[in-house]
């Protein structure tokens, strides 16, 4: 498996590596013969070959990170973020989610030759990108990370409590960078996982709601686990996904199939969006 993935003797960087899907991404990869770097707010105990705090609201903390880890980077997994109603402000969901993953990206860029490959973690929370694109489109026209919180702080209409318009734009980006960055023979994809038993449920629970959360769970009737979802991270990162670029791949037990063919009662989601 670990000559199908082609990942032995790679370069990798993991952001949120101290817990959750960050954390058992970095962990397979270890596995993997990966030369794995981690950054995260927090100190991770998992046998890096270096790690770097990061706090992805600061972008010099970003740039210093990246500038220490240095040398060719061969894959990016963008697994840092925060969860949303209202458990942290909204512009710093915002500044994590989509600004300092983004600037974490274009830091990383220069380091990556063709064969790269980048991967962000999105949500099917925001799953109205679609119904937004005129306003994405304007958010990915604005550059640099203070630009893009001035833009925020001048349309809390549209940014609301952080967590859904974050991962829309996440979304959006990806799809918006795929054509530009595969002439450079670079990928870059994001996963929309279902919800997962992480450090993070019990926030997710007490401010959306377990009704909301477990309605997001069918049909496979239980939370995902890290596991699986590095497993999908993996797997478009991975050498074996040569040619797939500016996909939004669903890692949710078929949510998003049944979603879309009316299998799903989301009355419960929508009460309380």
């Amino acid at each position: 498996m670990s000559d199908l993935l082609g990942y032995k003797g790679k370069r990798v960087i993991v952001s949120g590596c101290f817990s959750g899907m960050g954390e058992a991404t970095a962990r397979a990869l270890i596995d993997l013969g990966a030369e794995v770097h981690g950054v995260d707010f927090k100190d991770s105990a998992l046998p890096l070959a270096s790690f770097n705090r990061v706090d992805l609201r600061d972008p010099s903390t970003i740039d210093a990170a990246v500038a220490a880890i240095g040398g060719k980077v061969d894959a990016l997994f963008n697994c840092a973020g925060l969860p949303g109603g209202g458990a942290f402000p909204a512009l710093d969901t915002f500044k994590v989610n989509f600004v300092g993953t983004r600037h974490m990206t274009e830091a990383v860029l220069p380091l990556m030759g063709p064969g790269g490959a980048i991967v962000s973690i999105a949500s099917t929370g925001g799953l109205g990108w679609s119904r937004r694109i005129p306003v994405h489109m304007e958010l990915m026209q604005v550059q640099g990370s203070q630009a893009a919180v001035d833009w925020a702080e001048a349309h809390p209409e549209h940014v609301a409590e952080g967590y859904a318009f974050s991962k829309e734009a996440v979304i959006v980006w990806t799809q918006f960078m795929c054509a530009r960055l595969i002439k450079q023979g670079i990928r870059i994809n994001c996963t929309l996982p279902s919800p997962t038993q992480t450090p993070m449920m019990a926030t997710f629970q007490a401010t959306s709601g377990k009704d909301v959360v477990d309605a997001a769970a069918e049909p496979l009737g239980r939370y995902s686990t890290p596991e699986e979802q590095a497993n999908g991270l993996l797997l478009v990162n991975s050498d074996m996904a040569a040619i797939v670029t500016g996909v939004v791949l669903p890692v949710d037990g078929g949510f998003m199939g049944s979603l879309a063919t009316g299998q799903i009662d989301i009355s419960a989601m929508m009460k309380r969006g």
